[in-house]
């Protein structure tokens, strides 16, 4: 393992995505324009405005992407389609439309990243300057498509969805192989549309950490915007959540993708926990010194003493406030004289005494 890998850190257009760092927020169009370049970039302005870091599009060609006879999964059946090249065909953008695209995120201060699903799907995505590589879950196992997304020299961040542990483990070995350790993000996921709470699974992401040894995130598919504080909560270093203009549309991925309002909440939601996680070291902070002062106790007279007298533990007791001998220096008071007569409630300081 290389030192850049140690270190637990990728670098996305200057931007440190790992261990300790705030995570980033991939708000997932995928194919939610319907292959309406308006409407792509009327996502990223959705995006943008919800205060994500990223938005991420789908970039394939159906002909390249699927036989002629291949069907549709269950969730993509629901719109009435049973042939997937015809389904997605309908939901192409040319690479024309994407530069579009990508200009527009510039312009709103987001990122533009896409998934390629071919050797030319990269290269179009080259030639569009993207900073990274996102690789879905169905190309785990691609070597072909790996290859090529390798040799650009971008970051990759790559699903897991529907792999075993052990088709993981083979994934990350191959992409180590290929060079792509020190700049390999993986994203936790499950391959279910919608996924339901209890299938979510947001532990498996410290595992994934623990078996790559590279940063790790959560690719959600659930329809929770909660979820984003507890994949933090849970070591996320990258969030992707697909989202939409309407989830009354009738493409495949609207049923189980956010609204502009969700997913601005989404947003919100990762970045409390963040505030809430804080950086994990031990000690007294700032706001706690008052209630300390107030809070804690002090070794305090039971009684009025007169000087001179031998101090024993039923003069004494401890009350608050602090800022007097603690109590847990009880014991080295006894046997020691009082300097002065003391009233009592009197909070002892040590030179009070002989």
């Amino acid at each position: 393992m290389s030192s850049a890998e140690r270190q637990g850190v990728v670098r996305i257009a200057g931007r440190a995505v790992g261990d300790g760092c705030p995570a980033l927020l991939i708000a997932e169009a995928g194919v939610n324009h319907d292959g309406n370049a308006g409407d792509a970039l009327r996502l990223v302005d959705a995006a943008a405005d919800a205060g994500a870091d990223v938005v991420k599009f789908q970039m394939f060609r159906a002909a390249e992407l699927v036989t002629a006879d291949a069907t549709t999964a269950a969730y993509q059946r629901a719109g009435g389609t049973t042939s997937q090249r015809a389904l997605l065909e309908r939901l192409e953008l040319s690479e024309g439309d994407f530069a579009r695209v990508a200009e527009h995120c510039r312009r709103r201060g987001v990122l533009f990243l896409a998934t390629p699903f071919s050797p030319p799907d990269v290269e179009r995505l080259v030639r569009l300057a993207v900073p990274a590589l996102k690789i879905a879950s169905t190309d785990l196992n691609n070597l072909p498509l790996l290859r090529r997304a390798a040799a650009t020299g971008l970051p990759l961040i790559v699903s897991t969805g529907a792999a075993t542990a052990d088709e993981i483990a083979a994934a990350v070995a191959r992409l180590r192989g290929l060079g792509v350790g020190a700049r390999l993000i993986l994203l936790h996921c499950v391959s279910g549309y919608p996924t339901p709470l209890q299938a979510a699974n947001l532990r498996a992401i410290a595992a994934l950490r623990a078996l790559s040894g590279v940063p790790c995130g959560f690719s959600d598919h659930t329809t929770s915007t909660a979820i984003a504080g507890w994949a933090v909560a849970a070591g996320a270093c990258v969030l992707e959540k697909h989202f939409t203009l309407d989830r009354r549309r009738p493409g495949p991925d609207h049923a189980f993708s956010l609204e502009p309002a969700a997913l601005a909440e989404y947003v919100r939601a990762a970045r409390d926990a963040e505030t809430a996680l804080g950086r994990g070291g031990l000690g007294l902070c700032e706001l706690e010194h008052d209630v300390r002062a107030v809070a804690r106790k002090s070794v305090v007279t039971a009684k009025a003493i007169r000087a001179g007298t031998l101090l024993t533990a039923d003069l004494l007791t401890v009350k608050r406030p602090g800022g007097g001998i603690p109590p847990d220096e009880f014991d080295a008071v006894l046997g020691r004289r009082a300097a002065c007569d003391l009233a009592p409630d009197t909070v002892l300081t040590w030179e009070l005494l002989e």
